[in-house]
């Protein structure tokens, strides 16, 4: 479902069609895209069972194609119009949705990533955002429909699994650490409530490795430290929980690494040392992380290609880049104070950075053709939104 384009013509009054053809047809795909939204569109079906018995063209996803053709073709279709294909019929709803779908296009490197973005508005109430990087003008997008129970909580975790975003765990001010799990499904742009925690936990960290989610740490019922880690394994459903008294309370950061999860305490007011361990999954164990590493961790990390970056908002946004080969910081570049908004996070698709603050001020650059003029980091930044929000995580979903 490519956009409108008209053949070469010599007419002026052509080419002035074919542009507001191409603007009312991406108006339409937004109108749908707000309905899809709203979880309020219903799909008629295309044709009854008894036809579809009688008649095995009825039965297929494009009559007159067999099925797999048929998936060829429309597994093809850029994401952003995943919402116009549910629209068509239950089987493409069924389809676009589904887990065959969603193999087909992982295996044929057809997959796209999108930005989620978990913040807090001026009414201390959480709210979702998600951006699409090939149309970084068109801005964020509200994910509507976050599950009320949750919507006032602190210290929710915020961790992406395939095509699916957890939210787990939080507290309040008259509500203690609970254990429950909620699940977006991307694909379906659907809410649920998904298997408990063992352990009620908020302010916990949270890491994705060997396709199970890792939410470490937090605090539990009544203010506790929780020395304690889960893991969500997706074939069973179910967490598991494992102790080990290196969780320290208060981590505030989290990162994957060379198949090893390092986890990042703040410095205190007294000292700038700043205490870190590395989860080694063979072992099942929790060691201290290398002190040369840790030294240059002074803020939110993502990892490009092997490669572990952090942005530096000690002092304006610095971005910082660990070279393991020498063991040593190296500074990439400054960021326009003028672009970016601290407190940011920090998430990869690719090998582009998104640099996401306050108001989901967003920046990109490419690691790979990184250069800087006068030290500043050269490069994008999309429309300001008109929120105000806090960004208190981002991920990416690949579908």
């Amino acid at each position: 479902m490519q956009s409108c384009k008209a053949a070469p013509s010599n007419s002026q009054g052509t080419g002035t069609n074919t542009e507001q053809v191409y603007s009312e047809s991406e108006n339409f795909v937004e109108i749908v895209y707000s309905l899809d939204n709203d979880q309020s569109v219903d799909v008629e079906d295309s044709g009854s069972g008894d036809n579809s018995e009688l008649d095995p063209e009825a039965s297929r996803l494009i009559p007159g194609l067999p099925d797999d053709i048929a998936l060829f073709c429309l597994a093809r279709v850029p994401r952003r119009h995943h919402v116009l294909l549910k629209c068509v019929s239950r089987k493409w709803r069924d389809l676009v949705s589904g887990e065959e779908w969603y193999s087909y296009r992982k295996k044929h490197d057809l997959q796209e990533s999108w930005i989620y973005a978990l913040g807090r508005d001026k009414s201390e109430q959480l709210c979702c955002y998600v951006l699409d990087p090939t149309r970084l003008k068109r801005g964020w997008k509200p994910i509507l429909g976050l599950p009320h129970r949750c919507i006032r909580r602190k210290g929710v975790g915020f961790e992406v699994l395939g095509k699916k975003l957890f939210l787990f765990g939080g507290c309040g001010w008259i509500e203690d650490a609970t254990n429950e799990v909620y699940c977006y499904d991307a694909a379906m742009n659907k809410w649920n409530q998904a298997t408990s925690l063992v352990v009620p936990r908020c302010y916990c960290v949270s890491e994705v490795l060997d396709e199970k989610i890792y939410a470490i740490g937090g605090i539990g019922p009544n203010s506790n430290n929780l020395p304690s880690w889960e893991t969500y394994n997706t074939e069973t459903t179910s967490w598991t929980l494992h102790e080990n008294p290196n969780i320290f309370p208060d981590i505030e950061d989290s990162v994957v690494l060379g198949g090893k999860i390092y986890i990042r305490g703040g410095s205190s007011p007294l000292s700038s040392l700043v205490s870190a361990f590395v989860y080694e999954p063979s072992s099942n164990t929790w060691q201290l992380a290398a002190s040369e590493l840790v030294s240059g961790w002074y803020g939110p990390a993502v990892v490009v290609d092997g490669t572990l970056y952090v942005l530096d908002q000690s002092s304006g946004t610095r971005l910082m880049m660990w070279q393991k080969d020498i063991r040593e910081w190296v500074a990439v570049g400054r960021l326009s104070p003028l672009l970016t908004k601290p407190p940011c996070r920090l998430v990869a698709v690719g090998n582009n950075i998104f640099i996401i603050g306050k108001g989901l001020s967003t920046v990109v650059f490419n690691v790979e053709n990184a250069r800087n003029m006068d030290g500043v980091l050269v490069s994008t930044s999309i429309p300001k939104s008109i929120s105000d929000d806090d960004v208190i995580s981002c991920k990416a979903i690949t579908i």
